[in-house]
């Protein structure tokens, strides 16, 4: 048991739990800000092209419900590929979302690591490794002309 506990204390004082809690709280509010606009945005249009009808209410009705005495006595069976479509927008609007804001990022954090590039602060790490390159080249062209 203290091994394991010993595990978890190693896993949350690296940051891993942290990032995890984080980026499920992130990712929530995200799936917030997609669906409203998914549904307030993009969905409006196409149901004005569609003559206003909602498209999460659209089906394809296989059996009508059936009344008996006012009771229904059978549900009624439909495919409802309008929510399927939902469904579809709502990934297809998020996976460009992602998608733009990787890319983002990455251009970002590609600045970042150029430690040539002095609009942006390059990490300590890169600068490191940079200065170690360049003291390396320094080091193998006074070797080269040492051995001419």
């Amino acid at each position: 048991m203290g091994k394991i506990f010993n595990e978890f204390k190693e896993f949350a004082v690296k940051g891993n739990m942290i990032d995890i809690a984080v980026g499920v709280i992130i990712g929530t509010a995200f799936n917030q800000v997609v669906d409203a606009i998914v549904k307030q945005v993009f969905l409006p249009p196409l149901s004005l092209l569609t003559d206003g009808v909602n498209m999460s209410d659209r089906k394809i009705v296989l059996r009508e419900a059936v009344l008996s005495e006012g009771a229904v006595s059978a549900e009624e069976i439909a495919i409802g590929y309008g929510q399927f479509l939902e469904a579809t927008v709502d990934f297809l609007v998020i996976s460009i979302v992602v998608f733009v804001v990787v890319r983002f990022m990455n251009r970002l954090k590609g600045r970042a690591q150029d430690a040539s590039d002095t609009t942006v602060v390059t990490p300590k790490d890169i600068e490191l490794l940079n200065r170690v390159t360049q003291l390396l080249e320094e080091q193998n062209e006074l070797l080269k002309k040492k051995g001419e």
